[in-house]
């Protein structure tokens, strides 16, 4: 079964994680929540999430697939931790999926990953992916190579769609679109 990894850090975006271990549940993926801290985390808005495992406990080589939520400070609490960077970098290095949304991409900025990449970001912050060697684009989902990355909380659903599609398939992906309604919406 494909297996995908979703970070969790004290000010997380509900709906951009939220919404990632969702869809990738409706496609069949096995989704893991792993938490820098391992007990109930507090999100940007008050949504209380308990994490399925610490942080400390997560092996690269048992997922197919890493995912950096933004939120603020939840994206910061992300790249402030040194694990966080390391399982990114060991992720890309093993030609895992690494995406991000919102200010999460600057997670993956931090750990060296989006060097040459074309890659997005929440408006504002192009800079910050600049700096680690990124090439920003304003498009919705950005997509170069195993790195897949979006722009904020109202993209959380065409982001999660296109990890669907790359882990499960266009056609999975395009049931979980159709069955939640999503194909009627145009982004």
């Amino acid at each position: 079964m494909t297996k995908a990894l979703v970070f969790l850090a004290t000010g997380f975006e509900e709906i951009e994680t939220v919404t990632v271990v969702d869809v990738l549940r409706r496609a069949g993926i096995e989704v893991t929540v792993a938490g820098l801290a391992p007990n109930v985390t507090e999100g940007k808005h008050g949504m209380k999430i308990a994490p399925d495992q610490s942080i400390d406990d997560v092996n690269v080589d048992d997922f197919d697939a890493f995912v950096v939520p933004g939120g603020n400070p939840g994206y910061k609490n992300l790249r402030n931790d040194p694990r966080v960077i390391d399982i990114v970098k060991n992720a890309f290095d093993s030609n895992k999926l690494v995406a991000a949304i919102c200010a999460g991409p600057t997670v993956l900025s931090d750990a060296g990953v989006l060097e040459g990449k074309a890659c997005t970001v929440y408006p504002g912050m192009d800079k910050e992916l600049e700096a680690g060697g990124g090439k920003p684009k304003h498009d919705i989902v950005v997509v170069d190579g195993n790195i897949i990355t979006s722009r904020g909380p109202a993209t959380a659903l065409p982001f999660a769609l296109k990890l669907a599609e790359m882990l499960a398939g266009k056609q999975v992906a395009e049931a979980v679109s159709k069955k939640t309604m999503a194909n009627i919406l145009r982004w």
